[in-house]
């Protein structure tokens, strides 16, 4: 008898049930569950092939990869997961919503929302072993569109994202200096005088250097402008990086991980550690954790704590899914859901802290400027609209601090009453520096920029930041590529290498619309429109196959099957009610929200040195709708063509695997054939189709049986073989 026949027809007592776990574990060398499962999904009939039992492989096996450890797949999770997002996004939305008080929506949301749907998503990949075309074609091929879209929405998020990768690498290439280039505003020298830029006395030395310098921004998205070439050469850098690190596939992704997901952590710990040695920064801790419990009866709160749980986890992309489904069968995967969504809780807590440190410290320096030249005014203006008298004694004008600042401006404030403000002097207040709210770009390369400039060896701490802020994009770069790749090489079998280097050329190409004068102002189009009414839709999409045309019964005995535990009642009910529901209302407070805010963009204007809220153009508010539709039109047009039957739901690949011992195969055996022989030669012990994923094939007692249950979306389904089982319990999947 064959080796492999011997691993899996095993006598068992009639009181004992395997999981399928135990089940993996039995077998013998030829399968590495860990390091290997080999692919093989054959278009004909008779066609399908398994591994030579004798040589442990044959030539026309195509090997599966998988991750090296479960620390390499933790951390490309965690890459993922943890973005530009944690570090200038969420710090944002805590000032704006209630400071710490932010946190409890937020908590709350990620347990009802965020951890169910990235225990689903884990799920289904590690289950079914597929990318995510070819897992929501098989749950239910009408709704196979549902993997379409989520790579059109990983394409339309991957072509800006790296713009921002290659921002980050050109503020770190000019970091080499010192003084860091936007410490001050340049000079212009003439022959009768010298005077500094009228665009950066206007605004600030960082804002010029960010606008004028590094972007060249023009006034308003239809001045293209022509082409930035620092920022082309940069794009070009960022786009090669990806593509060298992902053209192995997991394999050369999974070592960058080890530095691109641990290296952030360094600079945030090396970086609170610094702030909190600087004057002022525990002003900006303690306004950023002071709670307004108020602002959390606001709808507005909930609905962005929802959106930036929703995203924070990369939800709906398709990566997590990719990633997952390099993993072997029995790995806890409640336990990585669990473990990654408070990890990336703690990233953004922790940048928090380390950015409202950083802020305070800055709003002190720019307090102390306030102080120092309103203190000029106020001398100027002794004797005459201001009397001797009304100065306290103790101060002395050589050094006024900033309560000092205060006491004074606030009695003359009393005496002068209405004419106060015809004297000119400012309110220098921490508190309202504090309360300036920044996100975004704003905050990465102008504010903090700014805060650098005053730190001791302050060009280390520029390289270190923009480093760190480059390794965030490229974590979630992976997985956003992954979630390219890793659907289209198991739907159209391709060469990894050749599609890899494709996908990051044409990306590249098209990626030159955000290199231009104007393209910082396209940025902002994608960002606000390419990824989240798309993303939503995704991803409800998702839950209602699952719980819904799947079954959460099937998929809890599915779980089952695959971790060796019935997982938790809760995860039963948020995914077939509670969930869906929080959703829907997300989606539609989207909608209302967009529908009562016209489609706008903030433009730079040269002349004035200020932002502006501009209306997009009429071909403008064209491209908003183009990119949601066309993210979102996968799914009608392939549920269209299966529901009329263009295509055939029981034809090609994409839904008719199933898996044997680590491996999917087609199906088919030859009438009259045994199932030693069936076995041997990659078939099903029988000519019926196979049930749900995870259930458990058993001989029946009068030969080959014909009435095992028919899937319910195609012809074969995924499954682990067995023979001679007659006692093994069958699942209802």
């Amino acid at each position: 008898m064959p080796k492999n026949s011997k691993a899996v027809k095993r006598e068992l007592d009639d009181d004992v049930t395997e999981s399928v776990k135990d089940l993996l574990s039995n077998e013998d060398a030829c399968d590495d569950s860990f390091k290997k499962s080999s692919l093989i999904v054959n278009n004909h009939e008779g066609e399908g092939k398994e591994c030579d039992v004798e040589e442990g492989g044959s030539d026309s096996e195509e090997e599966r990869p998988a991750w090296n450890s479960k620390l390499q797949y933790i951390l490309a999770q965690v890459g993922f997961s943890v973005g530009l997002g944690n570090v200038w996004r969420f710090p944002y939305l805590c000032q704006k919503n209630g400071g710490g008080a932010y946190l409890v929506p937020y908590l709350i949301l990620l347990v009802l929302i965020g951890i169910p749907l990235f225990f689903l998503e884990l799920a289904v990949g590690q289950r079914i072993r597929r990318g995510s075309i070819g897992v929501w074609n098989y749950i239910s091929p009408r709704l196979g569109g549902i993997g379409f879209a989520s790579c059109m929405v990983c394409f339309f998020v991957a072509l800006y994202y790296n713009v921002i990768i290659g921002w980050s690498l050109f503020y770190f290439s000019q970091s080499f200096q010192q003084p860091l280039p936007w410490h001050e505003c340049p000079l212009i020298k003439n022959k009768t005088s010298t005077y500094v830029v009228p665009e950066c006395e206007k605004s600030s030395a960082t804002t010029y250097y960010w606008y004028r310098e590094a972007l060249d921004i023009s006034d308003s998205i239809s001045e293209s402008g022509g082409l930035n070439w620092k920022m082309t050469v940069c794009l070009l850098v960022a786009w090669s990086m990806v593509c060298l690190a992902m053209i192995k596939g997991i394999q050369s992704s999974g070592k960058v991980m080890y530095f691109s997901s641990l290296f952030p952590y360094v600079v945030l710990i090396c970086f609170l550690v610094r702030a909190l040695l600087l004057k002022g920064s525990v002003d900006g801790i303690r306004h950023m954790f002071t709670p307004k419990l108020e602002i959390m009866l606001e709808a507005k709160v909930w609905r962005e704590a929802a959106t930036q749980v929703f995203f924070a986890l990369g939800l709906g992309f398709g990566g997590v899914i990719a990633f997952s489904s390099y993993n072997k069968r029995d790995n806890n995967c409640h336990f990585d859901a669990v473990l990654v969504s408070f990890i990336n809780f703690f990233t953004s807590v922790l940048a928090t802290l380390v950015v409202f440190a950083v802020l305070g410290f800055k709003a002190n320096i720019m307090n102390a400027k306030c102080v120092a030249l309103n203190t000029k005014k106020i001398v100027a203006l002794l004797g005459n609209e201001i009397n001797d008298n009304l100065i306290p004694h103790h101060i002395n004008f050589s050094h006024v601090s900033a309560e000092d600042y205060q006491q004074m401006t606030d009695i003359i404030k009393g005496v002068t009453e209405s004419d106060y403000t015809k004297l000119g002097l400012d309110s220098c207040s921490i508190e309202e520096e504090l309360n300036k709210a920044v996100q975004g770009t704003g905050l990465a390369f102008i504010a903090f920029t700014e805060a650098m400039t005053h730190f001791p060896a302050s060009p280390f701490w520029s390289v270190m930041f923009f480093l760190m802020l480059v390794n965030l994009g490229l974590g979630s770069m992976f997985g956003t590529i992954e979630g390219i790749l890793t659907p289209l090489i198991d739907t159209f079998k391709v060469r990894k290498e050749f599609l890899t280097v494709g996908c990051c050329l044409l990306a590249f190409s098209i990626g030159l619309l955000f290199v231009q004068r104007s393209g910082n102002y396209f940025v902002a189009m994608f960002d606000d429109y390419s990824a989240t009414l798309p993303l939503l839709i995704v991803v409800i999409l998702e839950n209602v196959a699952i719980a819904w045309v799947y079954g959460t019964d099937k998929f809890f005995e599915d779980l089952k099957d695959m971790l060796g535990f019935t997982p938790f009642r809760f995860y039963y009910y948020m995914w077939k009610y509670i969930t869906p529901i929080l959703l829907m209302v997300l989606l539609g407070s989207s909608f209302i929200q967009l529908a009562m805010t016209p489609p706008s963009y903030s433009a730079w204007i040269q002349e004035t040195a200020s932002e502006q809220t501009l209306s997009f153009p009429p071909w403008g508010i064209v491209v908003c709708i183009s990119l949601v539709v066309a993210a979102i039109l996968p799914v009608p047009v392939v549920f269209a063509l299966r529901y009329f039957n263009i295509i055939d739901e029981n034809a090609g690949g994409l839904s008719t695997v199933s898996y044997k011992k680590g491996r999917i195969i087609k199906e088919s055996a030859r009438p009259g054939e045994d199932d030693d022989t069936s076995l041997i030669h990659g078939k099903s012990p029988s000519e019926a189709p196979s049930p749900m994923p995870g259930s458990i094939y058993r001989k029946q007692s009068g030969g080959v049986g014909t009435d095992a249950d028919t899937a319910p979306n195609g012809r074969y389904g995924i499954g682990y073989l067995m023979a001679n089982m007659p006692d093994m319990p069958e699942s209802d999947l």
